[in-house]
C-alpha cells in the first residue's frame, strides 16, 4: 500500500498526521510512504528526518493524492483538495461532517472511504482519537480566554486568578467531558472560580470528587445556564455529541445576560458550536464581537501548539492507521468495531447516523454497504 501524507493547507495549521517513526514502521511492513516537502516543519520535524525513516519526499499535493491508496491528514479536505481525491481512496483524518454540508456532499461525490478520527469509538463509548486534541483544546480554551479577557485584547480587563483582595474571574464551562474537565483543571489551577454544567449526574458526582474547592458542579438546564452565564467572565463551550451537530445551549437572546466584554471560547465550533452566535474563525482572525461579547471560535485550536498536538495526536492515531494498512480497510472495518465506528462515508453513501441526521440525507448501515 502507498500511504500519502500531504501538508495541511488550512489557515495556520502546522500539525502533520504521521511522525518519522510511523514512516519507519510502515516501510518495515513493506509499504511506501509519500510525504509532502516541508509538511512537518511547523511541528519541528525536518524533511531529512522523514527521508532517513524511508519516506519519499514529494513536491506537490497533486502527486500524493494521485499515487496514494490511503491519505493521512489532520484536518478535513478543503475545496482545493476535493478534485484531487480518487474514488475508493481511504482518507483518515478529522472530518467533523456535521458542521459542513458542503464538505459532506463533496466527499460523497468523490466516493472516498472517509474514516473520521472523531467518531472512532471504543466499546465503553470513549473517543480515543478525539481525546488527545480535546485535552489540548480544553486547556487552550482557558489559555486563550485568559488572554482575551485582557483589556488590550478587547476583554473586560480581568486577571483570571485575581490577586489578594480582588475576586478572581468566574469561568463557566458547558460540558463535563474531556474538554470541559481539562478546561476546569486549567482554570482552577490559575485560581478562577469555576462552574461546570452537565446533564449527566454521575459525571457531575465524579467531577465533584476530583476537582479542587474552587470548582462547583451544576446540573445543566436552560434555567441554570441562564443564571451561570449572567455571572461569567469567561464561558467555555465544551459539548460533544459524537458525529452530530452540537446542541445550541446559548441562544442569541441570552447574550444580553452576559457582562459587557465577557469572553466566549466555543470548542464545539468543529461540530457547529453550542453557542448560536458561534461561527468558525482562524488563528489569523480569531475573534469577533456580538452584542458586546467577545467570541473566540477558532476551529483548529490545537494547531496553535503544533509540536505538542502532533505528538499527542499521532500517539493515538498510528495504531489504527497501522491496522488499516496491514489488513486493508475492508478487513479492518469488519474485524475492528472501533474502526468501523469511524467510517462516515463509503462509496458515496453516509454510514454514520449523526451525519445523516444533520442534513436529512439518506443513511446506509455499514454492513449493508460492505455487503
Amino acid at each position: 500500500m502507498i500511504i500519502g501524507v500531504p501538508k495541511e493547507i488550512k489557515s495556520n495549521e502546522d500539525r502533520i498526521a504521521l511522525l518519522p517513526v510511523g514512516v519507519e514502521t510502515f516501510v518495515k511492513m513493506g509499504h511506501s510512504v509519500l510525504v509532502e516537502k516541508n509538511g512537518g516543519v511547523g511541528s519541528g520535524i525536518e524533511d531529512e528526518e522523514y527521508t532517513k525513516a524511508g519516506a519519499t519526499l514529494v513536491g506537490t499535493p497533486d502527486e500524493i493524492f494521485e499515487k496514494s491508496d490511503m491519505i493521512m491528514k489532520v484536518k478535513e479536505p478543503l475545496a482545493p483538495e476535493y478534485t484531487l481525491l480518487r474514488e475508493g481512496q481511504v482518507v483518515f483524518t478529522y472530518f467533523h461532517f456535521a458542521a459542513s454540508e458542503e464538505l459532506t456532499r463533496a466527499m460523497m461525490d468523490a466516493k472516498i472511504v472517509a474514516i473520521a478520527y472523531e467518531t472512532v469509538q471504543t466499546a465503553d463509548e470513549k473517543l480515543p482519537l478525539l481525546i488527545p486534541m480535546s485535552e489540548v483544546a480544553g486547556r487552550m480554551a482557558i489559555q486563550q480566554g485568559a488572554k482575551y479577557l485582557e483589556k488590550r485584547m478587547g476583554g473586560r480587563g480581568i486577571l483570571l486568578g485575581g490577586v489578594p483582595g480582588v475576586e478572581p474571574a468566574r469561568v463557566v464551562i458547558l460540558g463535563g467531558g474531556v474538554v470541559g474537565t481539562n478546561a476546569a483543571k486549567m482554570a482552577a489551577g490559575l485560581g478562577a472560580n469555576v462552574a461546570i454544567l452537565d446533564i449527566d449526574l454521575e459525571r457531575l458526582r465524579y467531577l465533584d470528587d476530583i476537582m479542587p474547592g474552587n470548582v462547583s458542579t451544576v446540573m445543566s438546564n436552560s434555567y441554570n445556564i441562564r443564571n451561570a452565564i449572567s455571572e461569567a467572565d469567561l464561558l467555555v463551550g465544551a459539548v460533544l455529541i459524537p458525529g452530530a451537530k452540537a446542541p445550541r445551549l446559548v441562544t442569541r437572546d441570552m447574550l444580553k445576560l452576559m457582562k459587557p466584554r465577557s469572553v466566549i471560547t466555543d470548542v464545539a465550533v468543529d461540530q457547529g458550536g453550542c453557542v448560536e452566535t458561534c461561527k468558525p474563525t482562524t488563528h489569523e482572525e480569531p475573534t469577533y464581537i456580538v452584542d458586546d461579547v467577545l467570541h473566540y471560535c477558532v476551529a483548529n485550536m490545537p494547531g496553535a501548539v503544533p509540536r505538542t498536538s502532533t505528538l499527542a495526536l499521532t500517539n493515538a492515531t498510528f495504531p489504527y492507521a497501522q491496522e488499516i494498512v496491514e489488513k486493508g480497510y475492508e478487513e479492518a472495518i469488519r474485524t475492528n468495531p472501533e474502526i468501523a465506528a469511524g467510517v462516515n462515508i463509503i462509496d458515496g453513501k453516509i454510514t454514520h447516523p449523526g451525519v445523516s441526521e444533520a442534513f436529512q440525507l439518506d443513511y446506509y448501515p455499514l454492513e449493508e454497504v460492505l455487503g
